[in-house]
């Protein structure tokens, strides 16, 4: 995690995906797979285009925010807004560039608040892009959860 100006903090979490970065980006924003946070909703609305908006909900935590870029299969861009941020909008970047046969995948969360609640970002973003990556590896060796 960063300190950056303003006493915001910024999260950088990067995970090698065995997949090609096309899957690996329609992956991130299907709610039908595992991993990803709108697969963890237990209520949930996704309008995955530019200015397109999102919310929901998962263990009584409200999560929305907008679409602000969405480049198949190289970056997707939106706000993010949450208790955890205090209400203001943060920005999340998540950028998917071809290593081989793999896909690196790097998330920067950026504006968060430097509290004790937005400091638990990281530990948070670090869960969803592991059990992403697990999921990948199941679904590629044909198995499922």
């Amino acid at each position: 995690m960063t300190k950056v100006a303003d006493n915001n903090l910024e999260v950088t979490v990067q995970r090698v995906i065995p997949a090609a970065c096309d899957a690996v980006f329609d992956g991130w924003l299907d709610p039908e797979v595992p991993g990803n946070p709108w697969n963890f909703a237990e209520e949930f609305s996704l309008d995955a285009r530019p200015r397109g908006l999102f919310y929901f909900r998962a263990r009584d935590k409200h999560h929305y925010g907008r679409f602000l870029k969405l480049e198949r299969p190289n970056c997707i861009q939106h706000t993010w807004v949450s208790a955890n941020t205090l209400g203001e909008e943060s920005l999340v970047s998540v950028t998917f560039e071809k290593e081989g046969e793999e896909t690196l995948m790097t998330l920067v969360h950026s504006g968060i608040p430097d509290t004790e609640r937005g400091r638990r970002h990281e530990n948070g973003w670090s869960f969803f892009l592991e059990e992403f990556a697990r999921e990948v590896v199941m679904a590629q060796a044909g198995r499922t959860r």
